[in-house]
């Protein structure tokens, strides 16, 4: 991991701050056209293109007939999965269902003389939450994505996952989705199963939404087919910055960095201290735990593109830092965490205090951990229930309130120059009707 001093009057110019802070951006032209090249054949060829996809990138052969998990085969699950497990899935469930109910949104009414204005809220009808698969086993994104959809109200979440080699979908996938609600699931992933979610086939259903995390190729899916569905972000690699003071306990951080690391190559692990000690400390933890860790090449590879430890000249200059380079994760690893809280602008998530490690918020405690990475925490938020709701808005105006406010539309739509604009309030204007007929809100 490299130490970067950035106790300069310059300091925002840092090369390395730079190259961190626009991290998020490159790697779209590499993958693009084969992407929009399977976008077009999903839609032309429906299911015909899905399975073909399938057969060539996941080795299995789908058919109408097998592409959809059966029941059965969810019952199944539940065998395979151990008791402990079950239960800390079943917690889970609870905790970010209890969590996300706090984000309900509802419907309002503003009444004034002759008009009532207002915004009704509707789930969607739909949602398709998007699950790697494999080898690798992910209930918890399963929750983090169904758990909100449900609780918003949608009729039909609609999950799909990979299954490569294999016809069997990984069963803590599968008793996850159970257990969040999740209605129908297909065996197909990639970029080819989220077109075939956006457009619909023969056999998989069309969503209003998708969510959920994936490789590049299905990131980048998501993008190029928003506008004809709805999706979360475009989520990049893992990330994690340690805001850290003489406090911490230098191992505790460094195991914290690892768990992004761990993830892929590209994942980014930030240690932003004003101690040089504190640096040194959590650096030697670092390396001493890296060479345990079961996923050494990836952690070492992902620590040697992005790990890095910025060495500030006081703790609000290190918020200051945090704020640029505004991480998915945010730990703060300090004395006073809450003093700190009003200082953090730009963060996915933030975690207070030296017990409150990421781990946590990835499994356990209830907010969501689908976050914005690459920077984007600066303009997007976790994934929540208001991501399966839309709003429309509710307009109604009498013969009374349209007296009180023609006259300023008219004159707006004169200065915009919008004829018909101005002519549908004339038209009204023109129409002399006593007000004892009026209708009263």
């Amino acid at each position: 991991m490299k130490i970067v001093d950035l106790r300069t009057e310059s300091w925002e110019k840092n090369s390395e701050l730079l190259r961190i802070k626009n991290r998020g951006q490159g790697l779209e032209s590499k993958y693009a056209q084969s992407v929009l090249e399977i976008i077009e054949n999903v839609k032309k060829f429906g299911d015909s293109a899905v399975f073909s996809y399938a057969k060539k990138f996941d080795k299995i052969e789908l058919t109408p007939e097998n592409v959809r998990v059966t029941e059965e085969e969810i019952e199944e699950a539940f065998k395979k999965v151990e008791p402990e497990v079950l239960e800390a899935i079943k917690v889970a469930v609870t905790r970010v269902r209890k969590f996300h109910e706090h984000q309900k949104e509802n419907s309002y009414f503003v009444t004034e003389p002759g008009m009532l204005l207002g915004q009704k809220v509707t789930p969607l009808e739909s949602a398709g939450i998007y699950v790697p698969g494999g080898k690798a086993s992910y209930p918890s994104s399963v929750i983090m994505n169904a758990v909100p959809a449900k609780v918003a109200g949608v009729k039909k979440v609609v999950m799909i996952t990979p299954a490569i080699g294999s016809f069997e979908v990984n069963p803590y996938s599968l008793v996850a989705a159970k257990l969040s609600g999740v209605d129908e699931i297909y065996r197909v992933g990639g970029a080819h199963g989220v077109a075939a979610i956006a457009f619909g086939t023969e056999s998989i259903p069309k969503v209003d939404k998708i969510v959920g995390p994936g490789n590049i190729y299905v990131a980048l899916a998501k993008k190029f087919l928003f506008g004809t569905v709805d999706i979360d972000m475009v989520a990049g690699p893992s990330e994690i910055l340690v805001i850290a003071d003489e406090s911490a306990n230098p191992d505790w951080v460094a195991v914290d960095l690892l768990s992004q690391a761990e993830h892929d190559e590209l994942a980014g692990s930030f240690l932003v201290t004003h101690g040089e000690e504190v640096a040194k400390a959590v650096i030697d933890a670092l390396e001493d735990r890296l060479k345990k860790l079961k996923r050494r090449e990836i952690a070492e590879k992902s620590i040697e593109n992005f790990g890095t430890a910025f060495i500030t000249r006081d703790i609000y200059h290190s918020c200051e830092v945090a704020n640029i380079v505004a991480p998915e994760h945010l730990e703060v690893a300090t004395k006073e965490p809450f003093a700190l809280l009003d200082h953090i602008k730009n963060a996915g998530a933030i975690f207070l205090g030296h017990y409150t490690c990421e781990s946590l918020g990835d499994y356990i405690l209830g907010p969501n951990h689908v976050l914005p990475t690459g920077g984007s925490a600066k303009f997007f938020s976790p994934l929540g229930v208001y991501d399966f709701i839309k709003r429309s808005s509710i307009l109604y105006v009498s013969k009374e309130g349209f007296k009180q406010i023609s006259e300023h539309a008219r004159n707006l739509a004169e200065c915009e120059g919008l004829e018909a604009h101005r002519l549908a309030v004339e038209v009204r204007e023109a129409i002399k009707i006593p007000i004892k007929t009026e209708e009263k809100v």
